[in-house]
């Protein structure tokens, strides 16, 4: 499971992605495993969010001339922020070609793998946005050769018309 983890998420990213839930730097970098909880006696720090399970607590009226509470925003605003890039510009530079050109000159010419192209280039795009490169590569690769047979077979009727109908 770990040379999956490392190797779907990337060396070392994989390798701290795989265990970060079992970090607590709150504690001092002390290892927890996950059911571990801290000190179950421990009083909560000023301002933190109840325990999961926890029964909920009741907020106290507000003080005497103080300002009134301000209320949370709707999540609905949220939901209309464009994603975050959380990709780095290294990243950005190993985008797995998706000869998006020739794939339409593909389908020009020769529509039964030119439309094959298509797919497989769309493919290639998704993966590199969610930085699945293995799979971006691949993609890309199955892209170029549809293109390019898929061209040299739509020319190839084109010639044979040309000279012999």
């Amino acid at each position: 499971m770990l040379e999956s983890w490392v190797r779907t998420r990337g060396g070392i990213v994989g390798l701290v992605l795989c265990f970060q839930d079992t970090w607590d730097l709150s504690l001092g970098g002390k290892i927890m495993t996950p059911k571990q909880a801290p000190d179950a006696g421990a009083p909560p720090a000023a301002g933190a969010p109840p325990a999961a399970g926890a029964p909920p607590v009741a907020e106290a009226p507000p003080a005497a001339g103080a300002p009134p509470v301000a209320e949370a925003p709707p999540a609905a605003e949220d939901s209309k922020k464009p994603p975050e890039i959380t990709q780095t510009p290294e990243e950005l530079a190993f985008y797995a070609p998706n000869y998006i050109y020739l794939t339409i000159l593909a389908v020009i010419t020769f529509p039964p793998l030119g439309l094959l192209a298509v797919f497989f280039s769309y493919k290639t795009t998704q993966a590199n946005k969610n930085s699945q490169w293995e799979d971006a590569y691949i993609n890309s690769g199955r892209t170029g050769w549809l293109d390019v047979f898929s061209i040299l077979i739509g020319l190839a009727i084109i010639y044979v018309y040309a000279l012999f109908m």
